[in-house]
């Protein structure tokens, strides 16, 4: 909602600006849709010279995350310490290999269905399961175990952020776009340089619209949503993260409070459930048998 309040700010100062210093729109409307389709379509062009088919899959599917807050609430995170207290609780009173049915088939696990959305998300699912699977395996030096952890979430994040740095890239030369639509304006102008004077100011202000559309369109639309975008990314990120300092907290051989309290104080402000709040959730899990 933010962003679409923003456009629209950006667009009434603007073009009110345009109209209350005595701008005209009757220019900008006629070239309009040729200018459109010149920078435009060179961008779209150009996007998918310069990407793989799957980042440009993913880049249209990310655009819905201009326009929201990102995946994961405070509730969430709060399940998350919830689900990881239940499965350190278990390693704890009955040894790693009771974890064994959960982790190899986590989407029948008691555990994980108690929390749906977390258990939807695959690579969290998937973080959680294999780095478990590596500690069954008596693969604890939290040293190498926190630089596994550290090399997927790298891999994760740098595969989910592509669309946006994709389209940073788009935004930051859709302004040459303008140029280049401004040229060929001024290329059509000189065809036409014995025409009237009103004639030719019309042509040349015609031209101008294109590197006019290309800046506004770089720096107001298509950066600020790329912007948005590796934020909304960025923020979602930090849920993984809080995975890796529980389990890694756990291993150096804190007890299942200790290290749940570790991963609490590790979540983003704006999401961060109070101590007491999450005791009291804690309070209510229970152990599989």
């Amino acid at each position: 909602m933010l962003f679409l309040i923003g456009i629209v700010v950006t667009m009434v100062m603007v073009f009110g600006g345009f109209v209350l210093a005595g701008g005209k729109f009757g220019i900008i409307i006629k070239a309009l849709p040729f200018e459109l389709m010149m920078i435009g379509g060179a961008a779209m062009g150009a996007f998918m010279c310069s990407n793989k088919s799957s980042v440009v899959k993913k880049t249209l599917k990310s655009l819905k995350l201009a326009f929201g807050n990102g995946k994961w609430k405070q509730q969430d995170y709060a399940d998350l310490l919830a689900l990881l207290f239940t499965i350190l609780k278990l390693v704890r009173s009955k040894g790693m290999i009771a974890l064994e049915q959960h982790i190899e088939k986590p989407s029948e696990s008691p555990i994980f269905s108690q929390y749906p959305k977390i258990a939807a998300d695959h690579f969290a699912v998937d973080f959680i399961c294999d780095t478990l699977r590596m500690m069954t395996m008596n693969f604890e030096d939290p040293h190498q175990v926190e630089d596994m952890m550290e090399k997927q979430l790298e891999k994760h994040h740098h595969e989910v952020a592509a669309p946006a740095h994709a389209l940073q890239t788009m935004a930051d030369g859709i302004p040459a776009l303008g140029i280049v639509a401004a040229v060929l304006g001024v290329i059509k102008t000189m065809g036409s340089i014995d025409a009237e004077v009103t004639i030719l100011g019309g042509m040349i202000g015609g031209a101008l619209v294109g590197t006019f559309l290309g800046v506004f369109l770089g720096y107001t639309i298509v950066g600020p949503m790329a912007s948005k975008i590796n934020q909304v990314v960025d923020m979602d990120h930090q849920f993984y993260l809080i995975i890796r300092d529980v389990l890694v907290a756990h291993l150096q051989g804190n007890a299942a409070q200790v290290s749940v309290e570790i991963g609490r104080g590790n979540i983003p402000s704006v999401y961060q459930p109070t101590f007491l709040e999450m005791e009291e959730a804690l309070s209510s899990v229970s152990v599989p048998g």
